[in-house]
């Protein structure tokens, strides 16, 4: 009898099992899963609201309350700095911030996203992507409280004159916004959970690019100015959330707006996604155990 007879023929059971927790089909089903899975994140998402100002009269309307007397006292002082008439200067300034802030919660909150949820991950059995709906759900749920202050403010200041149909690009900008606000949950949230110096780096950049964008200022003010001054606008663009920041406010008071500022939202989207997907393909797997 020959030795192949003796040989059992191999089967699919003695095959090597190859582990498909590094594959995009992994990381993608976690983001689908995840959506899946939005009766917990939205419900997560609006607990967090409560329980933040729980015994609260007005609850998350503080939030709304800070922000209409910090665009306020902001308004009233760099308007008389800067020459700039207050009904004209006041509405961009407070629009400015409702979308700075966020855009900086996203962030900063993203970038812990994963600390923060160390309990739920370890216990819960659900996809990462839900602590990331859960995050960006609860800022569009205060960007929606802050907006009590743009409606008071666009009958207060006249600017609803202004606003035409190229007004509700806002919606689509918004959109923009809230697709960014994920990826980047999921890319500094990986990596700063690995590696907790980035943190704190992102909370000093942060605060940088926020005297870098144009919130307090504006660049026609630059513009006018000549010189130097009408340089520095030029850096100003090198700065990503500038043009974040254009798509949305500029519709939303009725300015004029200029296309290359979204083919750039547009372009870092779809690098933004891609490395985001990178990461969660390469270490969705660990961050269980680096919480």
């Amino acid at each position: 009898m020959s030795a192949s007879a003796l040989d059992p023929e191999p089967t699919a059971a003695d095959s090597p099992v190859v582990s498909d927790s590094q594959t995009f089909r992994r990381g993608l089903k976690d983001l689908r899963d995840g959506f899946a899975q939005r009766e917990l994140w939205l419900s997560l998402a609006w607990q967090d609201i409560k329980q933040r100002y729980r015994r609260s009269v007005i609850g998350p309307f503080w939030i709304t309350i800070a922000t209409g007397v910090q665009a306020t006292a902001i308004g009233i002082l760099y308007a008389a700095l800067l020459d700039i008439p207050l009904d004209e200067f006041l509405p961009y300034v407070t629009v400015g911030l409702i979308v700075w802030n966020m855009i900086s919660a996203s962030i900063l909150e993203g970038s812990e996203v994963f600390i923060a949820n160390e309990g739920l991950i370890k216990q819960l059995p659900s996809a990462l992507s839900v602590h990331i709906y859960r995050l960006v759900w609860r800022q569009l749920l205060f960007f929606a409280h802050n907006l009590v202050i743009y409606v008071i403010m666009i009958f207060a200041f006249g600017v609803w004159r202004d606003l035409t149909w190229t007004s509700l690009a806002a919606i689509p900008a918004l959109g923009l916004i809230v697709l960014n606000a994920v990826w980047v949950a999921i890319l500094f949230g990986i990596f700063a959970t690995r590696y907790r110096d980035i943190a704190p780096i992102l909370s000093s950049l942060t605060l940088l690019l926020f005297v870098l964008t144009p919130i307090m200022w504006t660049t026609q003010s630059l513009e006018a100015q000549g010189g130097q001054a009408a340089q520095r606008v030029k850096l100003a663009e090198i700065n990503p959330l500038f043009h974040y920041l254009d798509i949305i406010r500029a519709p939303m008071i009725g300015q004029d707006q200029q296309a290359y500022h979204w083919y750039i939202v547009l372009a870092i989207t779809v690098a933004g996604w891609g490395l985001a997907l990178l990461a969660l393909r390469k270490y969705r797997a660990r961050v269980p155990y680096w919480v």
